[in-house]
């Protein structure tokens, strides 16, 4: 059965771009439900009908993408998220609204397909699942964790989610908490980074000071601007800007800055790989 999309999008030429590109994805077949130029117009289009995947926007009038992914978190079977936006700054709010995959624009067919593919997979596990229980991509509540036997269990509303170690991407420290970031979702933690270093279990490089990324999610080792390196480039030197080494991650086309000291043991741990 083809998945039923609702794109949402206040600009109709971005509307017509998606609706182009889903009429050549094969692999789940789909099938353009409706439109949405407002996040108001998605919400009354779902009063009456029913979308599997929503392809939403972030920056519209009125309510933005963000806050209508908020208003659907009630829903007791509520549509796959993907955002499809033009500011890559919003990813981590969107992994905590639990949205299936982020893609930025201008949008490429095969990444799109790669998102459909995630969100059919996550509609099959979450109708197997009890209507009170929410599954996809999203931060975990923080809470403590340990590492053993392969896994990270992290404290995800109440429960112990047992997160195995070869489905992380990368871990990176934020503020006080440390992202863990699979292909799936994004839990946030409150350990250190360097005792979750310790536990793991080999195939994971260190590519800065904040930030270990496993050595098989590494897609390109390139020099490429990164939206949150600081202004004095990526390792305080006032002579440097903000482009620099950096990994683009697979599944999720982020890219981390990779600092100069941590650069060889970089390339070395790719050219091992």
């Amino acid at each position: 059965m083809a998945l039923r999309v609702l794109i949402v999008d206040d600009e109709e030429l971005a509307r017509l771009r998606l609706r182009t590109l889903l009429a050549d994805c094969v692999s789940p077949s789909v099938q353009v439900a409706g439109e949405a130029g407002s996040a108001a117009a998605a919400l009354q289009w779902l009063a009456t009908q029913r979308a599997d995947v929503l392809l939403l926007d972030i920056h519209m009038p009125g309510l933005d993408g963000l806050q209508l992914a908020q208003r659907l978190r009630g829903l007791p079977r509520r549509p796959a998220l993907i955002f499809v936006t033009a500011h890559p700054e919003h990813a981590l709010a969107a992994f905590e609204v639990q949205a299936i995959d982020y893609l930025t624009k201008p949008v490429r067919r095969a990444r799109l397909q790669e998102a459909l593919e995630r969100a059919a997979h996550w509609l099959q596990q979450e109708s197997l699942a009890p209507p009170s229980g929410f599954g996809g991509m999203g931060a975990a509540l923080p809470g403590a964790s340990a590492a053993s036997g392969g896994v990270i269990i992290v404290h995800d509303r109440g429960e112990r989610v047992r997160v195995p170690l070869a489905e992380l991407l990368y871990l990176r420290a934020e503020a006080k908490y440390v992202c863990l970031r699979t292909a799936q979702r994004s839990y946030l933690i409150d350990e250190p980074l360097s005792e979750l270093e310790q536990r793991l279990d080999g195939g994971f490089v260190r590519v800065h000071r904040n930030a270990l990324v496993a050595v098989s999610a590494v897609r390109a080792l390139e020099r490429h601007p990164v939206a949150d390196a600081p202004a004095t480039g990526f390792d305080g030197d006032a002579s440097a800007d903000a482009v620099g080494w950096a990994v683009q991650i697979a599944f999720t086309d982020e890219w981390l800055a990779v600092s100069r000291r941590q650069l060889r043991q970089v390339r070395a741990a790719l050219e091992a790989h």
